[in-house]
């Protein structure tokens, strides 16, 4: 079982944004970055909890670092 449960988009994207991300571009996806990384959130509601561990770990981040920016 996946240490992160699937959530909605918005969701995400407010954690990734207390991480230091922001939003380059918005489409059907949401595209972000912090200067060195680059990370593709799809706007489905909820995320595939498999999609979003990967998407936390491209961010750099731990599921429990995570979990704390939610």
């Amino acid at each position: 079982m996946p240490k992160i449960p699937g959530i909605n988009h918005l969701d995400a994207v407010r954690a990734l944004e207390k991480a230091g991300f922001a939003i380059v571009r918005q489409g059907k996806h949401v595209v972000m970055s912090n200067g060195l990384r680059i990370l593709t959130i799809p706007r489905h509601n909820p995320i595939n909890a498999f999609t979003l561990g990967g998407i936390v770990r491209d961010a750099g981040l731990t599921p429990e670092q995570f979990r704390e920016l939610l």
